[in-house]
This record gives C-alpha cells, sequence and structure tokens, in this order.
C-alpha cells in the first residue's frame, strides 16, 4: 500500500499543480504540457515570438509516494488453555514472523490476552515498535494461565488496528488462539456465551482494509479456531501443521 505525499518518497510521475504551493516543479512535464500549444500563443502574443509562452494549466509538479507503515500486532492467548508446550510453540511461531517483520522493516506490537481474578486482563505488553529486541523479550517473559477472555482480546485488537489505520498505517493482525473462549466479554465464565461474544468481535473485523492472520494454537485443528478465523475473514493456519515455509508465506 502507498500514500500520496507532495515532497517526500520516490517519484511516481506528474500531476497538474501549482509549484508555488510547496510542490517541486517538474520542468520536463510542463514543457511537454506546454509545446502543442505554443503556435497559437505566438500568434497571440507575436510581441515575443521566440520565448516559451507558459500558462497556469501547463504547470506539472512531481507526484511522490512513500510506503505506508507496516504495524503486526501479535494478539497471543496466555490462558491456562493455552498449556505451557503449546505457549511455547506459540512464541517459537511468533518468533519466525518477527523475523519477517524485521526484513519488511514493520513495526510490530504484542498483546497478551488471559483471565485473572476480577475479570478478563488483556494487556498490551508492547506498543508499536521497530525494537524487535524489546518484542522478543516480553516474549520470553510471557507466562500461561488462567480463562479465556478472547471477545475482550479481539475487541482490543480491533481498536488498535482502527487507530494505525485512521494514522495512515497498514494494520497486520495476527492471533494466535485455539478459540476455545470461556470468559464473556462481561467478564462472566461460561462457554457458550464467551463463543458467541467472541464470534461477535471476530466478524467487527470483515471487510476492513486489514491483513489478518488466525495461527490456531491447539493440540489438533479446532472447529472453533477456524470459524472465527472465516468471521474475521483471516487466513487459517494450525500451527502444529505449519512449518516455517508456510508462516513466511502467510504473512508475506
Amino acid at each position: 500500500a502507498w500514500q500520496v505525499q507532495p515532497q517526500r518518497g520516490r517519484p511516481a510521475g506528474a500531476r497538474p499543480g501549482d509549484p508555488r504551493r510547496g510542490a517541486r516543479l517538474n520542468l520536463v512535464e510542463t514543457l511537454r504540457a506546454a509545446a502543442p500549444w505554443q503556435t497559437l500563443r505566438r500568434r497571440e502574443r507575436p510581441a515575443h515570438p521566440a520565448r516559451v509562452q507558459l500558462q497556469r494549466d501547463d504547470f506539472r509538479i512531481t507526484r511522490r509516494i512513500q510506503p505506508r507503515q507496516t504495524v503486526t500486532m501479535f494478539v497471543v492467548d496466555a490462558s491456562g488453555s493455552a498449556a505451557a508446550h503449546r505457549l511455547a510453540e506459540a512464541k517459537g511461531a511468533v518468533e519466525l514472523l518477527l523475523a519477517e517483520c524485521y526484513v519488511r522493516r514493520d513495526q510490530v506490537a504484542l498483546l497478551a490476552f488471559r483471565g485473572q481474578p476480577g475479570g478478563p486482563s488483556v494487556e498490551w505488553l508492547l506498543p508499536p515498535t521497530r525494537a524487535l529486541a524489546r518484542a522478543r523479550r516480553c516474549l520470553a517473559g510471557l507466562v500461561g494461565g488462567g480463562a479465556t477472555p478472547l471477545a475482550a482480546a479481539l475487541d482490543a485488537a480491533w481498536l488498535a488496528s482502527q487507530e494505525q489505520l485512521r494514522r495512515g498505517a497498514t494494520p497486520v493482525v495476527v492471533v494466535l488462539s485455539d478459540g476455545r473462549a470461556n470468559l464473556a466479554r462481561d467478564g462472566r465464565p461460561g462457554r457458550t456465551q464467551a463463543a458467541a461474544d467472541a464470534l461477535v468481535s471476530a466478524r467487527a473485523f470483515a471487510g476492513q482494509s486489514l491483513d489478518l492472520l488466525w495461527l490456531d494454537t491447539a493440540p489438533q485443528p479446532q472447529a472453533q479456531a477456524r470459524e472465527l478465523a472465516q468471521a474475521m475473514g483471516a487466513r487459517y493456519l494450525p500451527l502444529p501443521h505449519a512449518d516455517a515455509r508456510q508462516l513466511h508465506a502467510a504473512l508475506g
């Protein structure tokens, strides 16, 4: 994705415009636009036959574009349903994806979620940053336990993605979860309401200008995770069967 910048970025052709407003005059394209009218203009203004006669409509300014900043947001399930060895595999997947982010010069952010006494805990461990070493340290210190407030986590990720869109960035949301929600949006336990809330939260992503990936962290692929990924419009990969090549392709 690219965005137009009047004075920064790489040249990408020219367009009509007023160079007095700070943009750079594209002299070649300006002369090219004026050339077909010179014979007529010399007849109308014979006092200056040797000059190139320019009018306001001839002016062309350089059009510049620069790549949008990509912000990859990892939404990591650190609840008890993600057992210790599964959380370790999720961390390994994030490590592989962080390497891709480094190559692409993405910013990265890390959100972890789990239920704790008093209600859901959805915490941005790391706001958007290019400091990938910090991301790795936060990831290494992440411990699991508690219930699974999936709806609250998806709500937080959606709000963050909308903020990045407003800033002109390209958000990428990577969810690592088995999809088995058991804590409702209001903090009450119970799988039925928690699953319904998570589905509503997932559907908020559909149709947005977002790049979405769901990595199912269960030992075997889960129908709940696949359904939520489909509701979001996300690509779905079951982590036990996803290798480095597939992760590279999914993020690319």
